[in-house]
Parts: structure tokens; C-alpha cells; sequence
């Protein structure tokens, strides 16, 4: 884990939740241009796994995003539930994914490309929620933890760091007690 000189806090971008910080600032070491993304919208197949669960499960992937974007305030299996009521209702999901989209465009201030969010999603909701999945991936989340889990996991990162270092010690040999007797 890389660590924070008390003059560089001055330039990170202020998070209120304790640990994102440091997935935001390693994010903007690693990448040139923080504005784009970090993949593009058909570069499905550059993660396997998520494209073929989003290809016949796209309101898990959807739920596990509008987690991380909603910063745990509403849980993957919700959001994952109402995308999934949206399609079987209206057979358009994307009237409900695209504003996560926009949400998430708008937190890591990421330009509208190729085109406007709901246009996106409507045309390529597949390959729109893989990119979006990639990206958070990207910028250092643990997609299938969850926001929770992320948090506390970075907290606890931080809080290791924090410590003083143990040193080694022998170990202690085990403490025998007074075995029974038999008195004849």
C-alpha cells in the first residue's frame, strides 16, 4: 500500500467515507486521464467472467454497480430486484439503469461518450453495464464484496499501516499442570 505524505492530502479529492480516499488516490496515480474511462464501451470480452454473467444476468451486475455508486445507502440485491422488475413490467430496464450511469459519470467526473447516458443504455445496456463494472473495478472496488466490504477492507488497510511493527517473539513453551496421582 502506497503511503500519503501530509502534504499531498491537500490535492485528493475529500471523500466523507473513511478508506475511499485511498482508492480514489491510487485510482489517480495509475491513470493518465482521469476524465475518460478507463475502458471502452465494447471492450466486453477483456473481463470473461462479467460478460457472460451480465450477457444472461444483467440486473446482478446492475445491482452490484448501484451499490458501489449509491455507496451502500441501497444494497446489490434491491437495485438488482428493481432492475429485474423494471424489464419483466416495461421490457425496458434502461429507463432505471441509465441514471447510475449518469450518477456514476458525475462522481469520477467521466465524459458522456459515446453518447448521452440513457441513449447508452438503451442501445447497449449490456456492454454499457460492463464498461460501468470495469471501471469501478478499476479504480480499485471489489465488485463482489460490496461497498461495505470495500470500506472495510481499505479501513482495515489503513489501520495496519497505522501500527507500530511487532517484533518476533520465541514462542512460549505450554504450561503443564500437576497431573493426577493414584495413591495405593
Amino acid at each position: 500500500m502506497s503511503s500519503i505524505k501530509p502534504d499531498e492530502f491537500s490535492s485528493l479529492p475529500q471523500t466523507t467515507t473513511t478508506g475511499i480516499l485511498m482508492l480514489n488516490y491510487r485510482y489517480q496515480n495509475r491513470v493518465k486521464n482521469k476524465n475518460s474511462w478507463s475502458s471502452g464501451l465494447c471492450d466486453c470480452f477483456s473481463d470473461y467472467k462479467n460478460c457472460c454473467i451480465t450477457c444472461w444476468c444483467p440486473c446482478m451486475t446492475f445491482g452490484q454497480i448501484a451499490e458501489i455508486v449509491d455507496k451502500g445507502s441501497s444494497s446489490c440485491g434491491v437495485n438488482g430486484a428493481l432492475c429485474a422488475l423494471m424489464c419483466c413490467v416495461t421490457c425496458c430496464p434502461c429507463c432505471y439503469t441509465c441514471f447510475y450511469r449518469s450518477k456514476m459519470r458525475k462522481q469520477y467526473t467521466l465524459k458522456k461518450k459515446p453518447c448521452c447516458d440513457c441513449l447508452v443504455h438503451c442501445c447497449c445496456l449490456h456492454c454499457a453495464l460492463c464498461q460501468e463494472h470495469r471501471e469501478l473495478r478499476n479504480r480499485g472496488f471489489d465488485m463482489n464484496t460490496g461497498w461495505h466490504g470495500n470500506v472495510e477492507k481499505e479501513t482495515r488497510g489503513v489501520a495496519m499501516t497505522q501500527m507500530a511493527p511487532i517484533t518476533p517473539m520465541a514462542p512460549l513453551p505450554p504450561v503443564i499442570e500437576e497431573s493426577m496421582s493414584r495413591e495405593f
